[in-house]
């Protein structure tokens, strides 16, 4: 029996992803943490992923893509970004950040000092463009939402700016259909 009512299905259809840094800590008010972030799309995508969406905001991150395995495609990329991020913080003395990061590791995680990532990533297959639209409209909103910016294309780190004709930091593929 699984444990959520969230799973990937067996088509390679695309899935609205979400994944939060534990206790919601701001680790992304780092440039260099979402380079990380960007870094293992780019090699996910060399590797078969499709990209469609995306939003970086300081403490989680929504995508949408479609590739063969996106379980272990989004397992992947949670456990390079979390070895890079860890290291990245060390590198730079983050020691507040890191004690944190310890403290709320989940008990059972006895093989590792510290977890970024909370588990699991609610992905939801996207059945129709209606619902394609819709979670395009939720991720490029939030920033907007949480009032960081005016319009979802000044945020620079969200595929809003790639919809809206604009280039982007990475490439996405706005064309689903």
């Amino acid at each position: 029996m699984t444990r959520t009512r969230y799973r990937f299905d067996d088509e390679p259809r695309p899935h609205f992803i979400t994944s939060t840094v534990v206790a919601w800590l701001s680790v992304f008010n780092r440039p260099e943490a979402v380079d990380i972030v960007f870094d293992s799309w780019r090699f996910l995508q060399r590797e078969g992923m499709t990209l469609h969406g995306y939003v970086v905001l300081d403490n989680h991150l929504h995508w949408i893509a479609n590739g063969q395995n996106m379980s272990q495609m989004v397992g992947r990329f949670k456990s390079f970004t979390a070895r890079r991020i860890i290291d990245l913080l060390t590198e730079r003395g983050a020691a507040t950040l890191l004690e944190q990061l310890h403290y709320y590791k989940l008990r059972h995680k006895i093989d590792q000092d510290y977890q970024l990532w909370q588990e699991g990533s609610h992905p939801q297959a996207i059945l129709d463009d209606e619902m394609m639209l819709q979670k395009l409209e939720y991720i490029h909103n939030n920033p907007v939402r949480r009032g960081f910016v005016d319009r979802p294309e000044d945020w620079r780190y969200s595929s809003a700016r790639n919809y809206a004709g604009r280039s982007g930091l990475i490439d996405v593929v706005t064309d689903w259909r």
